[in-house]
């Protein structure tokens, strides 16, 4: 169809109904708006300020975009993003990890560094969620280090459903996602505007203009907002920064840009150059060249004590063997030392995932199936 759509995300603590001033001064009628509560936040279910991950917000953006189109009859070429702060990073994730084939997206000082103003914060909270999984740290931030406007500053101090706390587990999951995302900006080919502000006390702005540098699409643009505080679309001045968002999402609909297409990343583009530096080799004194010597050495000689180091080393890390072997999940070795590095192999990430992806492909042949067996047809399974 030919509906247009802008969805909105808002900044941490938040919700939507502290939106509407941005639909307004965006003036864009032609366009539907769109505006969720993030779960844990505003009138949306879940405890405050927590989810189980930062996964599972990025995946609440997916579903929520394909309710908007299937609902609405929107296309997802025809869905532009306005996203703030904490919300920006997760929608910017979601367009990195799914590939959406959206028109654009308008990223206002995006968290992907949040000031925490003590030494050493982030080990400090990784090492707090190893002792305590499920802890929680409450925002310092007032109404006037967001905002020049008075009124909205009030309004944000007095806003019964503006919930100051965070989950640790979000906080740190915020970092890792930023850092991700400024390491492989390149991937993105969405055309972005970023808004930054130059007064920014709550997130910093260097990572905001390493992010965009590093951004892939051929169109973007960025704007810096000297004396504006956080809060960018809703400071005194917020109609400057809005009236640069609604003139890209115009131009960006009237250009109708067509997606590069990566059949030949292969062959050139962000990816390819990212292979030929990986597939280069290292010189022999390089650190990582001595590193890698050594850990070869060690799953010849130690690593046999582990049984999958052992099968791993002997078969192929990639072989069916060794998937067996993860998928079975029982640490196994000669000693209690090589049963204890089994377990270590075993708990790393990458088999973590291997198993999980295994539960999911399990349940939609579940759902397959059991939609088969009532639409009256045989099941075969090949």
């Amino acid at each position: 169809g030919s509906k247009r759509a802008i969805v909105l995300f808002h900044r941490g603590h938040e919700h939507s109904a502290r939106l509407q001033d941005v639909v307004d001064k965006l003036d864009l009628p032609d366009f539907e708006m769109f505006a969720w509560d993030a779960r844990g936040h505003g009138h949306s279910p879940g405890e405050r300020g927590y989810a189980d991950n930062f996964g599972v917000l990025v995946k609440d953006v997916d579903c929520f975009i394909r309710h908007i189109s299937q609902t609405h009859g929107i296309a997802p070429e025809n869905i532009a993003i306005v996203a703030q702060s904490v919300g920006a990073v997760v929608a910017a994730s979601w367009v990195h990890d799914y590939a959406p084939n959206i028109r654009c997206m308008v990223l206002a000082s995006p968290a992907l560094r949040v000031r925490l103003y003590v030494p050493l914060a982030i080990p400090g909270l990784r090492l707090l969620l190893k002792l305590k999984p499920v802890s929680f740290i409450t925002s310092y931030v007032k109404g006037k280090l967001l905002t020049h406007d008075a009124a909205r500053a009030e309004s944000y101090n007095n806003d019964a459903l503006v919930s100051p706390r965070i989950a640790v587990n979000i906080l740190v999951g915020l970092y890792d996602a930023a850092t991700r995302l400024i390491e492989d900006a390149g991937a993105i080919q969405v055309p972005v505007q970023f808004l930054i502000s130059g007064a920014d006390w709550v997130v910093e702005q260097p990572p905001q203009h390493l992010c965009f540098e590093r951004w892939g699409a051929p169109v973007k643009e960025k704007y810096v907002f000297p004396d504006f505080f956080h809060d960018t679309l809703n400071e005194r001045d917020s109609q400057l920064a809005l009236d640069k968002a609604h003139d890209f999402i115009l131009a960006r609909f009237a250009a109708n840009d067509s997606r590069a297409s990566l059949l030949d990343a292969d062959k050139s583009g962000y990816t390819h150059q990212e292979f030929e530096q990986l597939a280069r080799p290292l010189p022999l004194l390089h650190p990582k060249a001595i590193f890698y010597r050594m850990f070869h050495g060690y799953l010849r000689s130690v690593g046999k004590l582990s049984t999958g180091l052992s099968l791993g080393v002997a078969t192929g890390f990639d072989s069916g063997s060794t998937l067996d072997y993860v998928y079975r999940n029982q640490a196994q070795g000669f000693s209690p030392l090589g049963r204890m590095m089994d377990r270590v192999y075993l708990d790393s990430i990458g088999w973590r995932g291997i198993r999980a992806r295994k539960l999911n492909l399990e349940r939609l042949l579940r759902t397959a199936i059991d939609d088969t067996h009532r639409a009256g047809k045989p099941v075969r399974i090949v």
